[in-house]
């Protein structure tokens, strides 16, 4: 049956790491509205480009076919040299907001991950052959942090479909504070599916074999309340109230009938 005018249909998909980028606005609109990041504003270029309060982190979406289209940089301060993470166009942007939410919160929860190693090896990651890291079982997603344990080195989290069949990669700086990287790992680890509303273009595979998609008419007002819970539940976190989000794609998770 075709969606009434009332609601949207909307694709759950499983495992998340293979579900597509989603909606930049997911991470871009509460980084401004609920945490005051700052915005340039040039229509004539294809990229988004924003700033802390403090000017001591940028974060910059550009689209790169040849590169990582998200990077998130942060200066120097007394106890850390500067730190960088970047992620490709296609890793999800429910993982990427984990890693924003959690350099934006001003008093991190009592309990968070701070051993990105962790989330991952509570649900079934073995050791990888090298590189320090973790595997899928299926070895359809792995992570490495390469250097050693004198000098630690970088993160890398990989998706894939096939060893010559990359989906996406995040790379985390050697200095990227490691509770960062642990809400990165924590969301990937996460078995619940995130939403898309794009017909499945996003998917990088449609084999039921690898991907589960559940579809679901989801209520349009839900779709358009989602983005905006979001956004007041972030600045929450601070004593200054959010100004009105703008309109999100982003639904939020409801059950529904299988595809």
């Amino acid at each position: 049956m075709p969606p009434t005018p009332e609601t949207i249909e909307v694709d759950f998909i499983a495992p998340r790491y293979l579900a597509g980028g989603g909606d930049p606005a997911w991470i871009t609109v509460p980084l401004h509205r609920a945490c005051g990041w700052s915005h340039g504003n040039d229509p004539l270029m294809p990229r988004v480009l924003l700033s802390s309060p403090g000017q001591k982190a940028l974060l910059l979406l550009e689209p790169d076919p040849d590169g990582q289209w998200w990077t998130l940089s942060h200066a120097a301060e007394p106890d850390r040299p500067a730190w960088y993470a970047s992620f490709g166009a296609h890793t999800p942007v429910e993982l990427i907001a984990a890693a924003t939410d959690t350099l934006t919160d001003p008093a991190p929860p009592t309990g968070a991950p701070s051993d990105p190693y962790e989330p991952l090896r509570q649900i079934g990651w073995t050791p990888a052959a090298a590189d320090n890291g973790l595997v899928l079982p299926d070895g359809t997603a792995y992570l490495q942090r390469l250097g050693s344990a004198d000098e630690p080195g970088a993160w890398f989290v990989t998706a894939t479909l096939a060893p010559d069949r990359p989906v996406w990669q995040a790379h985390f700086g050697a200095h990227t504070p490691a509770p960062l990287v642990a809400a990165f790992t924590a969301a990937l680890a996460d078995p619940k599916p995130v939403p898309r509303i794009d017909g499945g273009r996003s998917l990088p595979s449609r084999d039921r074999n690898i991907i589960t998609r559940r579809t679901t008419d989801v209520p349009a007002v839900y779709v358009a309340r989602a983005p905006k819970e979001r956004v007041h539940s972030l600045a929450a976190r601070h004593t200054t109230p959010p100004t009105s989000p703008i309109p999100s794609r982003q639904p939020p998770t409801k059950n529904g009938r299988s595809r």
